[in-house]
């Protein structure tokens, strides 16, 4: 058994849209937890949900169902003010596209400086203005940026900014949804490079959330893959990538390009049809455990094979 603090444990999420009284059910039983200190990836294509589980744990989403419990608080109902200053000082969010996430009217200091000013993390005025110039150099700006606006920056040092925001508050956990998405090629692997830098130098926790996965491989030691809404594998990264047993994480894999052209003309595409899977009411699919932190969703009967063919 697993000895590490679990910093956020995710218990039978469901978050559920209606259109009229019909439910569109973009997050369905969703389990996992992300330990102090490590970085869980959660992956899978555009609309599977993943978003939406990270902005239903930071609370921008109220739940349909389920709990999410933050440093062994639960954290998906209602909160007092104390509770609430703990929740948003201890957890932050990079979101995905920095423009957006950007007051136009604000300057960089302001931007950085909200999160700590309404938490009240500092004492006085000058504490606040040397940290945000601290953060400002940590994440390969200039004390200079400062009083200049959003719009005078490139998409890089944009979601530079957003990170020196969320850093501020001195958080548990950071929730980074897909924070490279929106930029250029080459701007994405000095930010993940950033990123990757930050959270040794500062033990972060971070909750990595994409839909690539050969970077979701380089950045996170525990990956969950995700499809219409729920978890289909989860395990250890370099464990997934060597022995994908789900066909959607095969998929997945089997489309990640490869940088050598000769290589690349030979790859075979694994086609995942999900319409081929016909369960039975009574063998409902469960997260199972085909080798130790391997966890897959499959049906009893879809275990009973593996185990067969795996002996």
């Amino acid at each position: 058994m697993d000895n590490r603090t679990r910093i956020l444990e995710v218990k039978h999420l469901c978050k559920y849209f209606y259109q009229g009284k019909v439910p569109m059910k973009a997050v369905d039983d969703v389990n996992f937890h992300v330990f102090k200190g490590e970085t869980f990836g959660l992956v899978g294509e555009s609309g599977c949900g993943k978003t939406t589980t990270g902005r239903t744990i930071i609370r921008l989403y109220k739940p349909t169902s389920g709990e999410v419990w933050f440093n062994g608080n639960r954290i998906d109902g209602k909160l007092n003010k104390e509770q609430s200053r703990a929740v948003t000082s201890k957890m932050q969010m990079i979101f995905q596209d920095p423009v957006a996430s950007l007051n136009p009217r604000m300057t960089v200091e302001e931007i950085i400086s909200e999160g700590a000013k309404i938490n009240g993390i500092f004492q006085s005025k000058e504490e606040l203005k040397a940290n945000v110039r601290k953060m400002l150099e940590l994440v390969g700006l200039t004390s200079e940026h400062a009083t200049r606006y959003p719009h005078e920056f490139s998409g890089g040092q944009r979601q530079r900014i957003c990170i020196a925001r969320a850093l501020i508050t001195k958080p548990d956990l950071i929730i980074a949804d897909e924070p490279i998405s929106a930029l250029d090629v080459s701007i994405q692997a000095q930010v993940l490079n950033l990123l990757n830098d930050l959270r040794k130098e500062l033990g972060l926790t971070v909750l990595f959330i994409a839909h690539d996965l050969s970077v979701v491989k380089y950045f996170s030691e525990r990956v969950a893959v995700m499809n219409r809404g729920r978890i289909v594998e989860m395990a250890d990264s370099d464990l997934l990538y060597k022995n994908p047993v789900h066909p959607y994480t095969k998929s997945l894999l089997s489309a990640i390009p490869i940088p050598n052209p000769l290589l690349e003309k030979k790859r075979v595409r694994f086609e995942y049809d999900p319409s081929s899977h016909h369960y039975d009411e009574n063998d409902v699919p469960q997260m199972m455990e085909v080798e130790p932190g391997h966890f897959v969703l499959m049906s009893q009967k879809e275990y009973q094979a593996y185990l067969g063919d795996n002996k």
